[in-house]
């Protein structure tokens, strides 16, 4: 469960997980000309969604003028992106991309990896939302995804994916800065301004900010008047959960803590970087699902958890096992075969196991799976319940 700077080089060996699901010194002696032939053949595509609902997505940029960006300053006031994911009526039109071709760009060079994967090859994966689309008709929770830190939202695309089409609202959030690369209105790339001045131990300022930008975001969604959204009336006010991947995750934790209004929490192997409070969290769930490695907070704050909780080890998962890049990464051909879980594995337990905790808790559907061992998830382990 790693948060370290890019820069440092047990961050680059993480980080590259993120594309290719294996480490540098595994992928060094791949012949790039070979690998780059290969990518040009490649069209990636997310797993289709399994739910009942065909999926819209819009974009939203939110300015929270009441407070400076904390990393920039001098920007001024602090920006957000959002995707909002949405239960779609079926039809047909484009689906919306992945990401920008500057955005995966980005990603690419920040990991060095010219070689093994093209700019456009990342940015064309396709997804399964669609904009515009229009929504069905009723009420849904709404589960705000906060990803992990110096990549952006995309990353957890296949996830939003899947709860919109079992009947959720999904806000995924970029926070400015945090990513090596995020596009915002004017032609600009933000990069990840964050990663260079947080100082060895520091982490527990990103939370922090990210709790101020999700209830920035819930006040401009929830707004009787005039809300950020156009479909600001599909949200359950009463049912509002949140989801992060490694530093996005101890982000939920935080934010259940300062925010009365998320009523649901998970961290997908992220770290409690800023400790949950002695008084815990109010009687609310929290799950967390992880790699099984000796997380140090996870044990120190497990008892402060007083809710209904979960501690979920996934056997043979990496940091980035709970995102999009697994998948990605078998598809190019750059998983080894030593890797104990797929891309197709990787992605079923996510979506399987995140998806239950909020049938559960937003929806009051019970889920036996939450429960116990389960015969279509052997690598899944029930390590703590409470």
């Amino acid at each position: 469960m790693n948060h370290l700077p890019r820069g440092a080089a047990a961050a680059l060996l993480g980080l590259s997980l993120a594309l290719l699901g294996t480490s540098v010194a595994s992928a060094a002696p791949a012949t790039p000309v070979a690998v780059a032939a290969e990518t040009t053949r490649v069209r990636l595509e997310l797993p289709a969604p399994t739910g009942a609902f065909a999926v819209g997505r819009d974009t939203l940029h939110l300015v929270d003028k009441s407070r400076p960006d904390p990393w920039v300053p001098q920007a001024g006031a602090r920006e957000l992106m959002v995707s909002m994911y949405y239960p779609a009526r079926p039809g047909g039109g484009r689906t919306a991309p992945y990401m920008t071709k500057g955005e995966a760009q980005a990603f690419i060079d920040d990991r060095e990896l010219t070689d093994a994967v093209s700019a456009k090859t990342l940015s064309d994966t396709r997804t399964h939302a669609r904009n515009p689309a229009a929504p069905v008709r009723g009420k849904f929770p709404l589960v705000v995804l906060s990803p992990g830190f110096s990549v952006n939202r995309s990353t957890l695309t296949l996830l939003a994916e899947e709860l919109a089409s079992r009947g959720y609202v999904v806000a995924a959030v970029d926070h400015a800065y945090e990513s090596v690369g995020t596009a915002f209105p004017g032609g600009r790339l933000l990069n990840c301004v964050a990663c260079d001045k947080i100082p060895p131990g520091g982490y527990g300022v990103v939370p922090k900010g990210r709790a101020k930008d999700v209830s920035f975001l819930l006040d401009r969604l929830l707004a009787d008047k005039h809300p950020a959204w156009r479909h600001a009336r599909l949200i359950d006010r009463a049912k509002i959960g949140m989801a992060g991947h490694s530093i996005g995750g101890a982000s939920a934790a935080t934010t259940m803590a300062d925010d009365a209004r998320v009523r649901a929490g998970a961290t997908m192997d992220g770290s409690f970087m800023e400790p949950v409070p002695a008084k815990g969290l109010d009687g609310r769930p929290f799950m967390m699902l992880g790699t099984g490695d000796d997380d140090r907070s996870w044990v120190r704050d497990w008892p402060l958890l007083d809710g209904w909780k979960r501690w979920i080890n996934v056997t043979g998962a990496g940091h980035f096992t709970f995102t999009d890049t697994p998948v990605l990464a078998d598809q190019l051909g750059l998983l080894p075969p030593e890797e104990p879980l797929s891309g197709k594995r990787s992605q079923e337990i996510t979506r399987a196991y995140v998806a239950a905790f909020f049938d559960l808790h937003l929806k009051g559907v019970d889920r036996e799976l939450l429960d116990g061992p389960s015969a279509d998830h052997p690598e899944v382990v029930i390590h703590k319940k409470g």
